[in-house]
């Protein structure tokens, strides 16, 4: 098997040390066992996901985004640029695909970065890890891997909003994607195919200027996967991971209800079932325990 290479953009909330550092833990630990290396982009920013909407300008916002690409072109030449986080990616994109279509706003962007040495030629593909995983790699090669499987774990497969829309994963329904069941089938456990909340936004930023309604959206995303027994759900996206989680005492108050759902990444799967260590695997990161994965990596 060829070692593959892509330019690393980890994002603010993936980063060491930042709310879904065990995010990045994991991808760690799941990429050294596909002979997969990451080339970190030197000196990267954040991609403006949430501020850059705010108030700040469509220029100012996409010239961030623009840097990152940059920087990446100069120091990973050739390399694919491939973020964990689904704003990181999405805003990354979005950047790409519209210097593509608009060269006014192109010059613009380059304008702004020559004060800061830089030339952009948007030349570099954008990637979430998820396009990484099943376009690159595969999913025979993925099960060949598997040490571990995740056998009698059920799993509920919650895409979430952004790695959905507007531009989604090659050959995916936008309603019904089935990338995450089809990558949990491989992993050895149980997929729920029917899983009727696999696309529902979580709330987003909600869950601080209105979190009543963020949270009554993340009770019916944890609440379908109780009623289709699930055991725990994964995530390719770490906003969903961390909204679906640590909330779930605020809404047992505020519902009445007894939540007590891991919420888990793919790679903390995948690092499980290729034989990681749980440390490996980042679970001693979960708020919720996910005891069943604790088990299998203890094996």
């Amino acid at each position: 098997m060829a070692n593959r290479e892509y330019s690393f953009y980890p994002g603010c909330s993936s980063q060491k040390g930042a709310t879904s550092s065990n995010y990045l833990t994991s991808v760690q630990s799941m990429c050294e066992e596909l002979d997969i290396t990451l080339n970190e982009i030197p000196d990267w920013n954040c991609c403006a996901a949430s501020i850059g909407y705010g108030s700040g300008g469509v220029l100012p916002r996409l010239t961030l985004s623009a840097r990152n690409i940059a920087l990446s072109e100069e120091h990973n030449p050739g390399q694919d640029i491939v973020a964990t986080c689904a704003a990181c990616w999405l805003s990354t994109r979005e950047a790409s695909e519209r210097f593509d279509q608009d060269k006014q706003l192109f010059a613009e962007t380059n304008e702004a970065l020559a004060e800061a040495g830089l030339t952009l030629k948007n030349d570099a593909p954008i990637k979430h890890m998820a396009e990484v995983l099943i376009q690159d790699v595969g999913y025979d090669e993925i099960q060949s891997k598997v040490k571990k499987p995740l056998e009698g774990v059920k799993i509920a497969g919650y895409v979430g909003c952004q790695t959905n829309r507007p531009f989604g994963i090659a050959g995916e329904s936008y309603e019904n994607p089935k990338y995450l069941d089809k990558l949990v089938e491989t992993l050895g456990a149980d997929a729920i195919p029917e899983y009727e909340k696999k696309v529902q936004c979580c709330g987003g930023a909600l869950a601080f200027s209105e979190p009543e309604k963020s949270q009554e959206m993340i009770k019916g995303i944890i609440e379908a996967a109780y009623d289709n027994g699930a055991d725990m759900i994964v995530t390719p996206c770490p906003l969903c991971q961390a909204n679906t989680e640590i909330y779930q005492d605020q809404i047992n108050e505020r519902y009445g209800t007894k939540f007590n759902m891991p919420i888990v990444y793919y790679s903390t799967l995948m690092s499980v079932a290729f034989g990681r260590s749980a440390k490996d695997a980042a679970l001693d990161g979960q708020v919720i325990p996910a005891k069943k994965l604790e088990d299998i990596a203890a094996k």
